[in-house]
């Protein structure tokens, strides 16, 4: 989801030298077999802000329901690109889109902008969306939720597997809420490689004895895509998946966040993707940034480098860490290791990037599965680095540059969560 609202001081970036030459591997972007850009109640092609051309959707043969209408935007945020926020499709009963597809799981993009539309209270926009047998969004209310996170817009990223020829997402309006109707400002739908599937049985739930599954019958959510210690990447900038990749700084931790380094590109190091990884997996400049402990091992004894997320409760959630060791000092193993903890269980102990790889420059990444109990309210995911002390490493030091965070579909099919809950102003003030 995009926060095109917050701004953050610029932080102290620590440059390292890098001298060992590495052959260059470049990054093959993935190219993608399907692709709908559906520009909801537009009646012509616009370009988007990463040059992507948006099909309008009046007179679109994948609109299946007629029992709706369209409009513009009666105001215009300046935080809010032109396509596809500043038209909508909207209605009052339910409606639907079909694309046609091959077999394969799908990335869906459901773009919302908490707007007035035909002189609609946006108050009142509170729906439901389903692919399928999956829920996507239940009650959902663009409104709250822009008010509760500070987003300017919202971006719902869904992966949906499909069985059949035909990719169906409907719009229900909430049938216990008057005046209620549902809105859509556009849709993406792409075909993708199953990057995020795991059904080998080596994925374990932390804290529990049975392997988890993610295999073509479970849709997942994203929830957060971070380029730690970067900056944002639009979704030109990743590497054929059209992602978006936000900063982490909102959601660091406590008054130490660690420091930030950056790869030095005026020297011969350079990203080199192991051959059993595809290089789609993230693109380079999520590996080219890292947030590392700091240089002093007394301090980075005492603390550990940690991050907040706020997700909803009673789902299973697919984390996955992006590790690359770009310095050029550090080239052997137990050089720096690190235990990885997530809610407080330990989900990784004496983490050696540099150990698994067996050369710095080399990308790589981590899964771990979390189940978060609970009746669906919100509560904080922590994700926690110290150095693991038991090794002896040379440094106590610790590093991440890239997180993803997905949400599973439970045994229903359901991806849904509550709407956040917005800040009171008298709460804002006493923190």
């Amino acid at each position: 989801m995009k926060n095109a609202n917050r701004r953050f001081s610029a932080s102290v970036v620590i440059f390292f030298s890098l001298a060992a030459a590495i052959h260059v591997v470049f990054a093959d972007n993935y190219v993608p077999s399907e692709q709908f850009l559906l520009n909801c109640g537009e009646s012509s092609i616009v370009d988007d802000t990463d040059s992507r051309s948006w099909s309008p959707d009046i007179g679109s043969k994948y609109l299946l329901s007629a029992k709706s209408s369209t409009s513009k935007a009666a105001t215009q945020d300046p935080a809010v690109p032109e396509a596809p926020y500043m038209t909508a499709r909207v209605s009052l009963s339910e409606f639907s889109y079909s694309f046609p597809v091959v077999p394969g799981r799908k990335f869906v993009r459901l773009h919302f902008y908490s707007n007035s539309y035909n002189g609609l209270n946006a108050n009142d926009a509170l729906f439901s969306v389903s692919s399928g047998s999956y829920t996507l969004l239940r009650n959902f209310s663009a409104a709250q939720t822009s008010e509760a996170l500070t987003y300017a817009y919202i971006l719902k990223e869904f992966l949906i597997p499909v069985d059949g020829e035909t990719l169906n997402i409907k719009f229900t309006p909430s049938a216990n809420a008057p005046n209620a109707y549902a809105f859509v400002n556009g849709i993406e739908v792409m075909s993708m490689p199953d990057i995020y599937k795991s059904d080998d049985g080596t994925l374990m739930l932390l804290g529990q004895k049975s392997p988890i599954d993610i295999d073509n019958t479970i849709a997942l959510e994203n929830v957060y895509r971070l380029n730690v210690a970067g900056k944002d990447i639009s979704p030109s900038g990743d590497s054929g998946l059209f992602r978006s990749w936000y900063t982490d700084q909102p959601y660091t931790y406590g008054a130490r966040s660690g420091i930030l380094m950056t790869i030095d590109t005026s020297t011969t190091m350079n990203i080199t993707y192991p051959a059993d990884m595809p290089t789609y997996i993230a693109p380079v400049d999520v590996y080219s940034t890292a947030r590392s402990m700091g240089p002093s091992p007394q301090i980075n004894q005492n603390y550990n480098l940690t991050w907040i997320f706020s997700i909803d409760s009673g789902f299973c959630y697919l984390v996955r860490l992006h590790f690359c060791e770009f310095r050029a000092d550090i080239t052997e193993i137990n050089q720096i290791a690190f235990d990885i903890f997530l809610n407080n269980q330990t989900a990784q102990s004496g983490a050696d990037v540099v150990g698994w790889t067996k050369h710095n420059g080399v990308p790589m990444y981590k899964d771990f599965a979390v189940l978060v109990p609970g009746g669906g309210s919100q509560e904080d995911l922590w994700l926690a680095l110290h150095p693991d002390l038991s090794s002896k490493p040379e440094y106590y030091d610790a590093i991440l540059n890239g997180v993803e965070i997905f949400k599973l579909s439970n045994a229903n099919g359901n991806l849904a969560g509550p709407n956040p809950i917005p800040v009171l102003d008298d709460e804002r003030v006493s923190e």
